[in-house]
């Protein structure tokens, strides 16, 4: 299995959705298998068949946030010394040069990425035109609607 790279902050986040999962939904889907049951004939048993399918669904995202746990490398990024560049787990605000557009970022790892959250994964193609660059420094991102640049307008580590 290839390195997986977290911040603290998103190792916690994994860690609270895992307890969440183990502790809430799980009993929750459990009762809600053995209240289908009660109702009689499985096979024609919608409800059964729908807390099935859920209780597979977490138990699968249990594995997959053990699996993804136990096996990160987890990063602080008040700890990095990048000498004013931006690197993993940097806070990033930047302004798309066309609209003048301005968003904040934040890198991180694939597995705590949540665009909605601003948290790109440090694979995505901004991410990966960013890296290494400085406050004033022009990145270039080639995206399916054309070239984008966007210029670093701060960059910090909390």
């Amino acid at each position: 299995m290839s390195a997986i790279y977290l911040t603290v902050n998103g190792a916690e986040r994994l860690k609270k959705e895992l307890h969440h999962l183990k502790t809430i939904k799980r009993p929750e889907i459990i009762n809600a298998i053995s209240e289908a049951r009660s109702h009689g004939d499985l096979s024609e048993n919608a409800e059964y068949d729908v807390a099935r399918e859920k209780q597979s669904f977490i138990e699968g995202r249990i594995s997959e946030l053990e699996s993804i746990l136990s096996n990160a490398n987890i990063i602080d990024p008040k700890t990095l010394d990048a000498e004013d560049r931006i690197v993993f787990g940097a806070f990033i605000k930047i302004e798309e040069i066309s609209s003048g557009e301005i968003t904040s970022y934040q890198i991180v790892g694939n597995a705590e990425s949540d665009i909605k959250s601003n948290l790109i994964s440090v694979s995505s193609p901004l991410a990966r035109a960013l890296i290494g660059k400085r406050v004033g420094d022009i990145a270039s991102v080639d995206a399916p609607s054309g070239i984008h640049e966007y210029e670093i307008l701060e960059i910090s580590y909390k």
